[in-house]
């Protein structure tokens, strides 16, 4: 009887036909259990060979049973590392909590704020409805000057004392706002949504901009032209970011200076801090002394620089986005080419981008 149900034991392929094998041989009319329940009627002497015996065949097949089913076990688990084998080199397929992705305004935002950051400013916010005083007054645009047609802006309904509100044009403001609190030295940067009244490839309504102030005692062209640089550089990723700076006109800088960096054209689209041709990418200068002045710092004791650029267009370079007005589409296929990751988070230490 023991070799026959060993040999059952041994035969079985899973654990339901092992279970089968059990009930069979031990469970309540089981053969094993149906000699076991002969016992009583046996004599004293009978009993004591066939006691343990019957004992014996009962652990027998026990331990059979338990040892089949633990390389039955085995089996199944070798098998199922075989088959649901994963190739950890592969990128994880998305979730549903990982298809979101980061707008790469969103990403750029995060970049360039880590870069100042790393260089000593601090970001600093305002509102996006302004004062015509705060917009342009302040920053050297005279009533009726010629300057303001440089700016095509969306204007608010006049207000009952004959004033009106506007959707600011660049992040300018909020440099004056800073300079009406607070005393030098300043060192902030100015990220923020702008608004102009333009629609094309490389226009749109609303935009971001950021923009940069120092204010200090002993700031000059040289300190200037060293942030930007490092910016650009740590920015765009690349060893040389050989700029050119040309003069130009900004009501509210003087000097004033249009900024190119050095670049390469192809069919393939623009490489950046090589070859032998320039890209403006921003307008920088010396804060104007009048600027200075309206803001209630002495000009003859204070100077400084600023420079702007949009967020948007560097944002295009960097990752070879060719119209800006996919940025404010809204299309789910082109975020999830063109987004990052939640956990994507950019820094001087970790990486600025994937």
């Amino acid at each position: 009887m023991q070799a026959s149900i060993e040999a059952e034991i041994a035969a079985a392929r899973d654990e339901a036909s092992l279970d089968e094998v059990r009930v069979a041989a031990l469970g309540k009319k089981g053969s094993v259990s149906e000699r076991m329940k002969t016992l009583g009627a046996m004599s004293p002497d009978e009993r004591k060979v066939m006691g343990p015996a019957l004992n014996g065949l009962k652990q027998a097949i026990t331990e059979a049973i338990g040892a089949r089913r633990e390389a039955l076990k085995t089996a199944a688990l070798e098998r199922q590392l075989v088959e649901e084998r994963l190739d950890v080199t592969l990128d994880p397929r998305p979730t549903g909590l990982a298809r979101g992705r980061i707008h790469p305004i969103s990403q750029v935002w995060e970049e360039l704020s880590a870069i100042f950051a790393d260089l000593g400013f601090r970001v600093a916010e305002g509102p996006d409805i302004e004062t015509d005083d705060l917009n342009f007054t302040k920053l050297n645009f005279p009533e009726g000057h010629p300057a303001r047609d440089m700016h095509d802006t969306f204007f608010l309904p006049q207000r009952p004392d004959g004033t009106r509100r506007l959707l600011r044009t660049h992040t300018s403001p909020v440099q004056i706002r800073t300079m009406l609190k607070q005393k030098p030295p300043i060192r902030i940067i100015a990220p923020g949504r702008t608004y102009r009244c333009d629609s094309d490839q490389t226009h749109t309504p609303m935009f971001h901009q950021v923009e940069g102030l120092v204010v200090d005692k002993e700031s000059h062209v040289g300190h200037l032209k060293w942030v930007l640089t490092e910016f650009c550089r740590a920015f765009f990723e690349v060893e040389d970011a050989a700029m050119r700076f040309r003069p130009s006109y900004f009501p509210f800088t003087e000097p004033s200076y249009e900024v190119d960096i050095r670049c390469r054209r192809s069919a393939d689209g623009i490489e950046l801090g090589v070859g032998d041709d320039w890209l403006e990418i921003l307008g920088s200068g010396m804060v104007h002394p009048n600027v200075l002045a309206n803001c209630g710092l002495d000009p003859d004791v204070y100077q400084g620089f600023a420079w702007g650029m949009g967020i948007d267009r560097i944002a295009m370079l960097k990752y070879g986005m060719p119209d800006l007005r996919d940025l404010f589409e809204g299309d789910a296929r082109w975020l999830t080419h063109y987004g990052f990751q939640p956990l994507d988070r950019p820094s001087l230490a970790g990486g600025l981008s994937r």
